[in-house]
């Protein structure tokens, strides 16, 4: 009998999984039973999904408990590959049938996919290219310098390129530069790894190369490798010259000959740096208000996780870098994992992870597992529209932060931040697809050095980087996207696109929008990605001219709070 709880199951082995397995594969399968034959199903998918999901947590709150990674590898070498090997019976199983279940065509059409992709060869490689992306974690969870008598975490040096002491902000930003630059060599070798092992599974799968393979493990049915091109030369033709005038606004205002990468996060105007929360508490309580203003079933949602310790915010030694917001699925409670450390972006961040936690919370009420199962790129339309759309509740009259002038600064940062990140997307969207297309060439890093420096001055042109050339073309090596998610990334791109259209229609009638936002959010994955977007209100899009109006927007908004 399966467990409640994935506690219990986490100690389970294979050799008690598989009988569970075996049961559902020998089932008749019929009309009559086949709503109770994918909910059992789902329950032991469920159990295993969010053992997997825990240990993913262990290892990345602490990346050196030992014990936490004996478990994982264990769950990766003697569970994960025999789970894919069933789960794949089942949906053959399921496709064979021929049945039709309400709310389920885009389940089906999953699995079809899913199973003209599957090879069993690939079981031990996918588990492989799991423990290199553990490993990419350990390398960047060990990065700390000494800073001013004290040892410090890359991550929470941050706060000191916000300091209006122009040397003091380029002294760390070189500590943490050099830092950085002495696991160029480590990092090296693990992206050959990841090559290697990337093009064994494209070629078991019979792809052509790595990306037509990750396209249809991703699921990416509506738009094509060429779109995300096209989508490219809109932000160079477009954003561009936007993010060009912010830069060039920027120099101006800080009276200097060039900008340095040190000169980024600074004030402009000279005002101290913004410092919302003095502890995690203070975040965690004052986020909560911001979500009750913005919808009350959105407060309740963060109350809950609260309350039951589903929140890790803080920055810490041997913590894995970065922010995510995972699942539980058995418990149908989502988990948030980021690291703060007293900035602004902190709070745009928690915003952004509660946003797909609340995705978690709308979307729990569908039967099954299967339709839990979002496209990243309306699953970032969840975060990036909950950014936006909490932003008038930033001021401490509504609740928030700051005082009105700092609640529309921080309202201005995250704008600029939005436009400008569209340039950056697309270096790393135009990375992979060059690397994945040009095997050959990428397995030599200082190959991608050199491509990663021409798309830079493609899309990023503003900045000097004069004299620190090493570290601006090894600039790829701390995008961990590139390493542990490959092609993950475009959809931040596009779901920004989307949750500014979301916030177009806020600003017309902001509790029209978040009702729309949270209809869309319950849907799931029940209907095609352009369905999910005009559900929100928005549209999946890759032109130059609708990306041209998002950007007008964001300019004209900006233009408004400079002088306010």
């Amino acid at each position: 009998m399966l467990p409640d709880s994935a506690l219990e199951f986490m100690d389970w082995t294979w050799p008690q999984i598989e009988p569970h397995y075996e049961e559902l594969a020998s089932r008749p399968l019929t009309a009559d039973n086949v709503a109770e034959w994918l909910a059992d199903w789902t329950r032991l998918s469920r159990l295993v999904s969010e053992t997997y999901a825990r240990h993913h947590v262990a290892i990345t709150r602490d990346t050196t408990d030992q014990e936490a990674e004996r478990r994982y590898h264990t769950f990766l070498d003697d569970i994960y590959p025999p789970v894919q090997e069933a789960e794949q019976a089942l949906r053959q199983k399921f496709l064979d049938s021929g049945l039709a279940v309400p709310d389920f065509e885009v389940q089906t059409r999953n699995m079809r996919a899913q199973v003209e992709l599957f090879r069993e060869e690939n079981l031990p490689l996918l588990t492989q290219e799991r423990k290199l992306s553990a490993e990419y974690d350990k390398i960047a969870g060990a990065q700390t310098v000494e800073w001013e008598g004290e040892e410090r975490t890359i991550q929470a040096l941050q706060p000191v390129y916000q300091d209006q002491d122009r040397d003091r902000r380029e002294r760390a930003w070189r500590l943490a530069a050099e830092r950085q630059l002495a696991d160029r060599e480590a990092l090296n070798d693990l992206w050959g790894k990841f090559l290697e092992v990337r093009q064994q599974l494209a070629a078991n799968a019979d792809c052509s190369d790595f990306r037509e393979f990750r396209w249809r493990q991703m699921l990416r049915f509506d738009y094509t490798p060429e779109d995300c091109l096209s989508f490219h030369r809109a932000i160079e033709e477009v954003v561009v010259p936007a993010a060009s005038r912010i830069y060039a606004r920027r120099q101006e205002r800080l009276g200097l000959e060039s900008l340095r990468p040190w000169d980024l996060r600074v004030d402009p105007k000279s005002r101290p740096s913004l410092r919302p929360f003095e502890s995690v508490e203070q975040l965690e309580g004052v986020a909560g208000d911001i979500f009750r203003r913005t919808d009350p079933q959105l407060g309740d949602y963060f109350d809950t996780l609260r309350g039951e310790g589903l929140l890790d915010l803080d920055n810490r030694k041997g913590k894995a870098p970065g922010g995510y917001c995972t699942t539980f699925h058995v418990e149908k409670r989502p988990f948030i994992f980021m690291n703060a450390v007293g900035l602004h972006q902190d709070v745009q961040t928690l915003l952004h992870e509660a946003g797909h936690a609340f995705h978690v919370f709308e979307s729990g009420h569908l039967p099954y597992h299967q339709q839990w199962t979002v496209g990243m790129e309306f699953a970032e339309v969840a975060s990036m529209a909950m950014e936006l759309l909490a932003a008038p509740y930033l001021a401490a009259g509504q609740g928030g932060f700051y005082a009105d002038p700092d609640a529309a600064r921080a309202r201005a940062e995250h704008l600029e931040d939005a436009l400008r990140f569209w340039p950056y997307m697309a270096v790393v969207d135009a990375f992979q697809h060059w690397v994945y297309t040009h095997p050959e060439s990428a397995a030599d890093p200082a190959k991608c050095d050199e491509m990663w420096t021409g798309l830079w001055a493609r899309f990023m042109p503003d900045v000097d980087w004069s004299g620190l050339e090493e570290e601006m073309v090894t600039g790829w090596q701390r995008k961990l996207h590139i390493f542990k998610y490959p092609f993950y990334y475009v959809e931040y791109g596009l779901a920004q696109l989307g949750a500014v259209q979301v916030w177009r229609n806020a600003l017309q009638n902001q509790a029209e929008a978040v009702a729309r936002y949270r209809q869309a959010l319950a849907l799931g994955g029940t209907v095609p990605l352009p369905d999910l977007f005009a559900a929100a209100g928005a549209k999946l899009a890759f032109d130059a001219d609708t990306l041209g109006e998002a950007g007008a927007l964001i300019e004209r908004t900006l233009a408004e709070l400079d002088s306010s």
